[in-house]
């Protein structure tokens, strides 16, 4: 594909109350020092990233990893925010003690200076929860009576939870919750095998790379405003002015057999999805209150945008060697126009590449968990994206005779070349005869006969 777009140069008037969120999974941080609380936190308030939602979960030492983060926060000095995100899929939630064992967290850090605060309470949110009860007779009044009724004075909560619920159901919350989380926004979901079969041709387009259509045939729905149109909607039906968490992430990819989560799928992340995502959302900035980037470290689903380190989740054999920081380039250019509701000059000229392992066909030689749900929909490509201070010539080469010229203007661009097997990922960017930018991905081969399935991503920016 030889696509090039921009983002537009400008949007709506800016709104102080805006926040770029990363969700971070304390239970993948066992292993860590104060050094590497700080060194995240460092890294994503230099990206734009304004806060980590915590996702806590039920193991016994993540409270006291807890307590690392919010004091790294305060040591930091950068006035990084955090806010507890309860993970309702690992957290029990039938009794009343199960509720005071969240409420601990909340009142525990309620005045912390790096606590989120807003509109004046103490931020919350959770994934999942929409069956819990805490011993009482609905799940609205498990949540009201034994979590946010019991949470007064400073340790008041505004409770933004990610219940996977239909839009439609949320007036059953009402008096439960101030906003609602939408994760699932995040991704395409709805893109699966059968959705791409029912549409003539295009799983064969797909198959013989031929991008250009795809992307147009898809183009309705990566990245689209859709999902969120329905929380929106529904969350002012609620009145009160209650807050929208939007979901933006860079890719999905799970690859655990049944001995273990038995997860193994592919959401389709093609298409430049991070850009075009954070573009979409840009559009609709007025109706959005918090941006939640999916993930800083999530390694089990592929979406991490922070370095590979602590403790990973039995993720190693499609993580290990695939570094997402680039990605950190993309989330500071975005998350400055969502906030301040228009696009910033690029400051410096960058170029990051990314691309998958193998080919979507290819058949593993020692994989028993076999290939992912949906391989089918993802494109063999090397995507880009390009940052210009000012007009310039690009060139993506696979190969030494394969390669793609563009002719770039200001401001960013998405590029995307073909790459079969065998092939590598490079780029240049040249501006009046001089070579600004030679990026190379190293120790990167494109193969055909991988021995287990990955459809995780190597990502590379220049410096």
């Amino acid at each position: 594909m030889t696509t090039t777009s921009q983002a537009p140069t400008g949007t709506s008037s800016p709104v102080s109350s805006k926040y770029v969120i990363a969700h971070f999974m304390v239970g993948n941080s066992y292993p860590y020092t104060m050094d590497n609380w700080l060194a995240d936190i460092f890294l994503a308030h230099s990206s734009g990233i304004d806060g980590f939602a915590l996702n806590v979960g039920v193991d016994s030492w993540q409270p006291s990893q807890v307590a690392n983060a919010y004091q790294a926060a305060l040591q930091s000095g950068t006035g990084f925010k955090l806010f507890m995100s309860f993970d309702m899929s690992s957290l029990p939630c039938t009794t009343a003690s199960d509720a005071a064992n969240l409420r601990t967290y909340i009142t525990t850090y309620a005045t912390h200076p790096n606590q989120l605060l807003y509109n004046g309470r103490v931020m919350a949110s959770t994934f999942s929860g929409e069956t819990c009860t805490f011993g009482q007779g609905s799940v609205a009044s498990g949540w009201s009576t034994q979590f946010v009724q019991q949470l007064t004075g400073s340790s008041a909560v505004h409770f933004v939870p990610s219940f996977f619920v239909d839009p439609s159901q949320f007036n059953t919350y009402s008096g439960v919750i101030d906003g609602m989380f939408n994760w699932n926004s995040g991704w395409p979901i709805q893109v699966t095998t059968s959705y791409v079969s029912s549409i003539p041709g295009l799983l064969g387009d797909i198959a013989s790379g031929l991008s250009s259509t795809v992307s147009s045939a898809l183009s309705n729905v990566i990245g689209s405003t859709t999902p969120d149109d329905t929380y929106i909607s529904s969350l002012g039906a609620m009145g009160g002015g209650k807050t929208y968490m939007a979901a933006v992430s860079p890719w999905f990819f799970t690859h655990y057999g049944p001995s273990t989560y038995n997860k193994n799928w592919i959401y389709l992340s093609d298409d430049h999805l991070y850009a075009t995502r954070w573009e979409s959302l840009i559009t609709i900035r007025d109706q959005v209150d918090i941006v939640q980037i999916i993930s800083w470290n999530d390694f089990g689903e592929s979406h991490y945008i922070g370095p590979i380190e602590g403790a990973q989740p039995m993720s190693q054999a499609w993580v290990d060697g695939n570094d997402h920081t680039g990605w950190l380039n993309l989330t500071s250019y975005y998350a400055s126009a969502f906030k301040t509701g228009s696009y910033p000059t690029p400051a410096k000229d960058q170029l990051i590449m990314w691309s998958r392992p193998h080919a979507a066909s290819a058949s593993a030689s020692n994989d028993p968990v076999g290939k992912p749900t949906n391989y089918q929909i993802t494109s063999d490509n090397v995507w880009a994206v390009v940052l210009a201070t000012s007009p310039a010539t690009v060139v993506l080469s696979t190969s030494s005779s394969q390669s793609q010229t563009f002719n770039v203007p200001a401001g960013v661009s998405k590029l995307a070349v073909p790459i079969q097997p065998g092939g590598t990922m490079s780029g240049t960017l040249t501006r009046g005869g001089q070579t600004v930018i030679d990026l190379q991905a190293t120790d990167f081969t494109f193969e055909a006969n991988p021995t287990t399935y990955n459809f995780n991503v190597l990502v590379v920016a220049s410096p």
